[in-house]
């Protein structure tokens, strides 16, 4: 069976220290209702009634899951294993544990949503410099490891019309 896996960057930030208290800007909440109303059209309905949303805990990805959650009808669930700088071999356990036979959105920063998408695709190590705040990938795949998984898409707030 074929498991699919949403992975999504947050909404653009706004500079600060704490870094977990960092809100979205005005225009990194625009983005990510861009973005939810681009999955709430792409997504088929079957997914989205199983769908889980794991989200890290700092405040820019709450607030990112918080709009996601308001428009595809699902409850976040805060994981604290997804935060920046996470080791992406514990998210892969836990999807290993946690991802058969359930669709999951990952919200989370970079550079874990960049070294997580290569790692699963590629089975190797990257920056992932090209994934935008708000950005979201689509992934499937048999078994979650290092090289198993498929892109099935990428899309960007930038490219969805006005």
């Amino acid at each position: 069976m074929t498991d699919a896996l949403w992975i999504m960057r947050h909404g653009e930030a706004a500079p600060g220290r704490p870094d977990h208290l960092r809100d979205l800007t005005e225009t990194g909440r625009r983005d990510v209702e861009k973005m939810a109303g681009w999955l709430d059209i792409v997504l088929e309905p079957a997914v989205k009634r199983e769908l889980r949303l794991a989200v890290s805990p700092y405040a820019r990805a709450q607030q990112t899951a918080d709009i996601i959650a308001e428009r595809l009808g699902v409850t976040p669930e805060t994981l604290a294993l997804i935060t920046p700088d996470d080791p992406v071999e514990d998210v892969i356990e836990w999807l290993q544990i946690n991802g058969e036979g359930v669709p999951w959105l990952l919200v989370s920063h970079m550079p874990l949503v960049g070294e997580l998408t290569a790692r699963l695709v590629d089975g190797e190590r990257s920056l992932g410099g090209g994934f935008p705040a708000a950005g979201v990938v689509g992934l499937q795949a048999d078994v979650w490891a290092a090289g198993c998984a498929d892109l099935i898409g990428f899309q960007s707030p930038r490219e969805l019309a006005e």
